[in-house]
């Protein structure tokens, strides 16, 4: 059946090929991809089986998503991929890797399972209970009820061996246990609702069991979390614990975003970078009368907020302003809807402790005082928010930057979303900041030092995550480096700290500002300075091709036609940075 099935494809597929190659001829990028069918399908299928199995703790979840993960790298395997255009093969590479990634993470989620399955001994009799309530099975009332009462005994006493120490558990095993009896909870009610009222003898003989199976499974999720820890970091006084992954984690995250650099060279060129934010910074700060002293320049920036009330006039006044700039220096296309559509919010005081600045996308999101905070955190908050800091970031949030990203997402090859990277996402705005620093966007000294903070910020990201990550350094010292190195209010510096480890963003998220965007500026120099496309050609085919690593970029836009075993290798920062 499977052949059957691939000579099908095959068949389908060489049809599609010879449609798509009048139009669009080997070595073109063109805008056809066959692959693009096949990457709504894969998501689509994937979606359903995770809705589908919704245990993902155990060996059939595991079993059925190896098949799945093997069965589509055999489709693509039997793709013609000589005959593949440049687009095609880039949708390819792409969706080869993100199958080999949803591999490898199944693989580790396995190993886990594996490794803790004692902790649930009694899994099985809750697997057997949902599988017959998938196909709708009748089960009779009474045998229930005495696999329910043996289930409930089995929790009881694997609970107790847990309190009494006869099973051992690592604070992360148990961290992992109670997650997953927590999971098994919610599916074993589900299944049971599905039956109880609808089946008359499954409710009566089950309905005064039932309950007796919830408090057992709850009260051993309160035992295990006695002892759970997501992290075995110790707190360093700063209430951040995080998970640092690693080395070889790293190393492979870097991979899979097709970064070909080792977290060594990664510094070097935070460090460059650094080195020339410093010089720029001392610039800054003798036009403004400070000298060398650029923090005493920074310091006078900061001083310089609007009144209390004024900052989302002032945030309306300064996306207009970038808007106005990029049109006027023909650098990109903004369409009129995009131009309309963007909205202000502001940020409540429990987001300003992971956000202490602006956010954007569909909105700008305002961190600016509130009534009810300490007049330290007032102060901290506007002195982080002032003026030239803000004229510095707007449009990073807005056009040209996420706003204008998800614009273009929705609509010009959506399906590529599902690739999506901060190295795309986060470069993209980072580099509009470098882009508009060459176009003397900055009016006076004082706008040049409010860029160039968060050009160092975007630094200090890169130096204090990797080392973070790598288990060289502490949450209190990555605060403590935000402070003097860049000169953060502490309260600003917590809350990033905070927000980079604990806030939900993947490991290499906070690198991803400072390569991308340098990503991006080495494709700006190669093509628009290169002479071989325009500002507007060049930044309007970006947001066309939608999200996806940056050298994939690169192939589209150099017409690339990449190799089946293609290996990332752009060496976007210098061979030896």
């Amino acid at each position: 059946m499977y052949k059957i099935f691939c000579s099908v494809l095959l068949l389908v597929l060489s049809i599609q090929l010879s449609c798509a190659q009048n139009n669009n001829s080997i070595g073109s990028s063109g805008d056809a991809s066959i692959v693009s069918a096949l990457i709504n399908q894969y998501q689509s299928d994937e979606n359903m089986l995770s809705r589908k199995y919704t245990l993902k703790r155990s060996e059939e979840y595991f079993q059925r998503m190896d098949k799945f993960y093997s069965t589509w790298l055999a489709k693509l395997k039997a793709l013609p991929f000589d005959k593949l255009n440049v687009n095609e093969r880039v949708d390819y590479t792409l969706l080869k890797r993100d199958i080999n990634v949803d591999v490898r993470a199944l693989q580790q989620a396995n190993e886990d399972f594996k490794n803790t399955k004692f902790a649930i001994p009694f899994a099985k009799t809750i697997i057997d209970f949902e599988q017959k309530r998938r196909v709708g099975k009748q089960q009779d009332g009474k045998t229930t009820a005495e696999i329910f009462d043996k289930l409930k005994d089995e929790i009881n006493q694997v609970s107790k061996d847990v309190n009494d120490k006869q099973i051992k558990l690592t604070p992360l095993q148990a961290s992992w246990a109670q997650a997953t009896v927590n999971q098994y909870l919610e599916v074993f009610t589900e299944a049971y609702k599905f039956y109880d009222g609808y089946d008359p003898q499954f409710t009566k003989g089950t309905k005064s069991v039932y309950p007796d199976v919830l408090n057992a499974l709850r009260n051993y999720a309160t035992e295990l979390g006695k002892t759970a820890k997501l992290s075995m970091a110790k707190d360093d006084g700063s209430g951040i614990l995080g998970n640092p992954i690693g080395r070889t984690s790293f190393l492979d995250l870097l991979k899979d975003e097709m970064i070909a650099y080792t977290p060594e060279q990664i510094e070097a060129i935070a460090m460059r970078e650094f080195a020339w934010c410093d010089a720029e910074m001392i610039k800054a700060s003798t036009a403004m009368g400070f000298g060398k002293d650029w923090k005493k320049a920074l310091e006078k920036v900061k001083t310089d907020y609007p009144a209390l009330g004024k900052q989302p006039e002032l945030v309306y006044e300064l996306a207009n302003e970038a808007i106005n700039f990029v049109e006027q220096n023909k650098l990109i296309t903004v369409p009129e809807l995009a131009k309309e559509g963007w909205r202000m919010r502001m940020l409540t005081p429990k987001e300003q402790q992971f956000a202490p600045f602006f956010l954007g996308g569909e909105s700008v999101l305002i961190a600016y005082p509130t009534e009810d905070m300490t007049e330290d955190a007032k102060m901290m908050t506007l002195r982080g928010n002032n003026r030239h800091f803000s004229r510095a970031v707007v449009f990073h949030e807005l056009i040209p930057g996420h706003n204008l990203q998800y614009f273009m997402q929705s609509r010009y090859k959506p399906y590529r979303r599902g690739f999506g990277t901060p190295f795309w996402t986060e470069g993209w705005s980072l580099y509009w900041e470098m882009l508009l620093w060459d176009k003397n966007f900055a009016k006076t000294p004082e706008d040049k030092i409010g860029m160039l903070f968060w050009r160092m910020h975007r630094c200090a990201r890169i130096i204090f995550s990797m080392n973070y990550h790598l288990g060289k350094w502490t949450p209190k010292q990555c605060i403590d480096f935000l402070v003097e190195r860049v000169g953060f209010e502490r309260a600003n510096a917590e809350a990033e700290v905070r927000r980079s480890f604990t806030g939900g963003y993947g490991p290499l998220y906070q690198i991803g500002y400072m390569l991308g965007g340098l990503e991006f500026r080495a494709l700006h120099k190669e093509l628009v300075i290169g002479g071989k496309m325009s500002n507007i050609q060049f930044h309007d085919k970006i947001l066309k091709e939608n999200n996806m690593p940056v050298e994939m970029v690169r192939a589209l836009l150099t017409n690339q036609l990449l190799p089946e075993n293609f290996s990332t290798k752009w060496k976007f920062a210098g061979e030896n940075p």
